[in-house]
């Protein structure tokens, strides 16, 4: 992963950040990589998973999946227990169909199942509690509709969950393929273990070539922003934050790459939108959103940084000859080419208007670059955690809801639930 932040520069953007600025900043880098390391070595909470690329494990994986032979993967799980296998597949030619059931949405859940040929379905449910609400309901369904279908699901289901908790002991009871949740990760950080690992062992997916490319990434962390592409991109957005440039619009130029983009929305937000700072992740796709969003980012209000995600390497597709009038110049071109020329006209128009913007390049779309892409944006996202001064690796605005809806579904007691009946009304019917 390489990272340019010459366009954040006070030199381009306004405001942006000054050469000094940045210098001082990579003082507090030094120390926040420093308690950063400590935290890797001692697997505490959250940190530990920057140690996934030493600790993953891809025999316990492959050797958990061997069991089940499939044309299509269900994954069943929500946020990071879904996210990050849905990444891999996007991004990668695997040999299976993958879907995820990671919404309650009931119009989706039996289109979805009703589209497909249970007899050659795997289902992998993931909950680190294995009591998460939507996660078990959806599988609950699923199982139903193999059931009724004439399938045995047991044969068919890989569980990913925590040592204790109603999905463990399923597991036990059916005899199910069953990986142990990474200890001290939380989900949003764990597409590089067994929560999200699996879909490419099942789909002939380079596992290997994932971790290796996130080892890559992880000896690339230094004190340094100046020598690091992680610690450059989440200093700068965190610098571009406290400038005002609350808005971050991450804007890859691949399709394959377009789940990334919703991955990377889960980590930002949840892990660094707390005690009233943060930046509001948004989902954007170039060539696709410079026909709409990009006016926003360019004329709208100054709150908005555009982080530009391309492969350097791609396949292409000529574009033929023709006579139609003001498109000639299109011919004997590519594809690639105009989708490239895309990319640097949005990044110039951005700067041009004094909108500050990053670029982050991959060599290509592969398992290496993948793997390094997604560690590289984790080590940022803990990077800016530590400038930001904030819990990381928390999410209490996400736990309250959970209480709340627990609450209305009479699975317990819980005082937030009474918050419901107290919304402010007012209708216009």
């Amino acid at each position: 992963m390489e990272v340019d932040i010459g366009n954040a520069l006070g030199s381009v953007a306004t405001p942006g950040v000054s050469r000094g600025s940045l210098e001082r900043l990579d003082e507090r880098v030094a120390d926040a990589h420093e308690r950063i390391e400590a935290g890797i070595g001692d697997r505490e909470h959250g940190y530990a998973a920057l140690a996934l690329p030493e600790t993953a494990d891809p025999d316990a994986i492959r050797a958990a999946v061997d069991p089940i032979d499939c044309d299509t993967l269900l994954v069943v799980g929500i946020g990071g227990s879904a996210l990050g296998a849905a990444t891999i597949a996007d991004a990668l030619d695997l040999d299976i169909d993958v879907h995820t059931l990671d919404n309650v949405d009931p119009d989706h859940t039996r289109t979805l199942l009703d589209s497909l040929d249970l007899s050659r379905t795997a289902l992998h449910v993931v909950s680190r509690s294995g009591t998460t609400a939507e996660t078990l309901a959806n599988f609950l369904v699923a199982r139903e509709a193999m059931e009724s279908a004439g399938v045995d699901w047991t044969e068919r289901t890989l569980v990913t969950t925590g040592e204790e908790g109603n999905l463990r002991g399923l597991a036990e009871r059916h005899d199910l393929p069953a990986l142990d949740v990474p200890a001290g990760v939380p989900g949003r950080f764990s597409a590089l273990s067994t929560v999200a690992l699996p879909v490419a062992a099942l789909g002939g997916g380079d596992v290997e070539g994932l971790l290796a490319g996130a080892g890559a990434e992880a000896e690339g962390l230094t004190g340094s922003l100046f020598e690091s592409p992680a610690y450059a991109y989440g200093a700068t957005t965190y610098a571009l934050a406290q400038r005002g440039w609350r808005v971050n619009a991450m804007m890859p130029y691949a399709e394959s790459l377009e789940t990334f983009a919703e991955w990377f929305a889960q980590l930002w937000a949840e892990s660094l939108g707390k005690e009233g700072v943060g930046q509001l992740p948004a989902r954007a796709l170039g060539a696709t959103d410079q026909h709409s969003q990009l006016q926003l980012y360019r004329a709208g209000p100054r709150d908005a940084m555009v982080s530009l995600v391309r492969p350097r390497e791609r396949g292409d597709v000529s574009i033929p000859e023709t006579d139609l009038e003001g498109l000639s110049y299109l011919g004997g071109s590519s594809l690639g080419e105009l989708l490239d020329a895309e990319f640097e006209a949005t990044e110039a128009s951005l700067a041009a208007a004094g909108r500050p913007n990053v670029r982050v390049e991959i060599d290509r779309v592969d398992a290496h670059e993948l793997g390094g892409l997604l560690y590289g944006m984790e080590a940022a996202c803990v990077l800016a955690g530590e400038l930001y001064l904030v819990p990381t690796f928390t999410q209490p605005a996400v736990e309250w809801g959970k209480r709340a809806a627990r609450g209305l579904l009479g699975g317990g007691e819980f005082e937030e639930a009474a918050a419901v009946e107290e919304k402010e009304r007012l209708v216009v019917d």
